[in-house]
């Protein structure tokens, strides 16, 4: 990355998800989506959720562009190599948008929910698409892949630290409750379906946000 999490905070306003991905393409952090490069990683991470990682096929990948297989590899060395590219573009718009919406809170249990209800918009494939690869297709990473893509988690947790900190959840470890959030909001995914029983994504961060830091 050319820039710094916080040098790209800094350039970022309230901004809709397209004018988010212009601004990300803008500071060189993430590829054109537009691009023959950002089209391939779009399928990619379609169908990488769809179909998992191991499923996938160069040529699956190949058809759902319109090119020939062989054409993939003017851009990747292989098919692993994509998945790393995925996995670090979904992280760096993930970390972003977070950024982004905490930045704009108006006090620290606003920014705290801000990071709740970004990460369960992601979960939930309402704003991050490819986010669930993050953890279903972890260990199809190479070690070097693993700690490339490691390097700008910690960028993203970091948000979440500070969060928590500024906010004084129960349970006073930054540390710890960000892992009991981890569990909390990725199982969601599982019972939660939106407005299916009156709640909506904002209606559960501010309940979830009620337990951590009330």
């Amino acid at each position: 990355m050319g820039n710094s999490a916080q040098e790209l905070a800094e350039a970022i306003e309230e901004l809709s998800p397209q004018e988010l991905i212009c601004a990300l393409v803008a500071q060189g952090v993430l590829t054109d989506p537009d691009s023959a490069r950002g089209r391939l990683l779009n399928a990619a991470a379609r169908l990488f959720e769809q179909k998992g990682y191991a499923r996938t096929t160069v040529r699956d990948l190949a058809a759902e562009i319109g090119i020939l297989s062989g054409s993939i590899f003017h851009h990747f060395s292989s098919k692993e190599q994509i998945l790393c590219a995925v996995m670090r573009e979904v992280t760096i718009f993930a970390g972003a948008r977070m950024r982004s919406a905490a930045e704009r809170s108006a006090s620290p249990q606003e920014r705290l929910k801000a990071c709740i209800q970004s990460e369960l918009e992601a979960i939930h494939g309402l704003a991050v698409p490819g986010f669930s690869i993050l953890v279903v297709e972890w260990r199809s990473l190479s070690e070097e892949s693993q700690q490339e893509v490691l390097r700008l988690r910690e960028e993203y947790e970091q948000i979440w630290l500070d969060a928590i900190s500024a906010a004084h959840c129960a349970g006073g470890d930054p540390a710890l409750v960000r892992r009991l959030l981890v569990g909390a909001l990725s199982h969601t995914y599982s019972w939660f379906k939106p407005r299916d029983n009156g709640l909506t994504i904002s209606d559960l961060a501010g309940r979830i946000l009620a337990i951590f830091a009330p």
